[in-house]
């Protein structure tokens, strides 16, 4: 899946939209479709960086969602299936890429 064709949902206005910045302490990730996750669970709000570059903001996810696609044994699937459709998102402005702080293993299935 190319993260390009996925619309971003405009949910603020345009002067907003543009104060939008990553999330700090993205979560590395071994995955042929996400490369980084990081959440706030003040907001709760999901980001998520896609292979390609795109990092988009989901609004509204519960933390139980956040865990649960750090713990799958295939996070693009869980992906695809429990929050692409599901959660309001915006597609942030590029920024100054910088490296995920930690690397979490896949998880393997039981």
């Amino acid at each position: 899946m190319n993260s390009s064709r996925l619309p971003a949902i405009p949910l603020l206005g345009s002067e907003e939209a543009f104060q939008l910045r990553p999330l700090p302490h993205p979560l590395a990730v071994q995955s042929s479709l996400l490369t980084s996750v990081a959440y706030d669970r003040d907001r709760a709000i999901l980001q998520l960086e896609f292979g390609d570059g795109a990092v988009y903001q989901y609004f509204g996810v519960p933390v139980q969602s956040y865990e649960e696609l750090l713990r799958a044994a295939s996070h693009g699937a869980y992906f695809n299936r429990h929050i692409r459709s599901l959660f309001r998102y915006v597609l942030l402005p590029l920024h100054k890429k910088r490296p995920p702080l930690s690397v979490l293993p896949k998880a393997t299935p039981d």
